[in-house]
């Protein structure tokens, strides 16, 4: 199954949150998750403003009449019933 969902990048997102809180870590193990936390911020943030976009653009399509759906992630249920978001690609003929 694909882990490019938004619910994974929340998932990652709580996992480094959850690093960062480790009282375990030395000063230098610190300064790598915070570091690490950074980058991943700014691949969240980029995920984010993509998915945006693709909210903006989909709403575009269904102001003038046409189906937005191939261009929304589509929300599925996992074995816990609870929501997930995974993205349609539509395919070209």
């Amino acid at each position: 199954m694909t882990k490019n969902r938004l619910t994974d990048l929340n998932d990652h997102l709580y996992a480094q949150l959850e690093r960062l809180g480790n009282e375990d870590l030395s000063s230098e193990q610190i300064e790598t998750e915070a570091k690490r936390s950074n980058a991943v911020v700014a691949v969240a943030d980029q995920i984010l403003r993509h998915a945006t976009l693709q909210v903006q653009a989909a709403k575009i399509l269904s102001d003038h009449g046409i189906d937005p759906t191939s261009h929304l992630p589509q929300v599925e249920v996992n074995a816990l019933n609870r929501p997930q978001l995974r993205t349609i690609t539509a395919t070209r003929s």
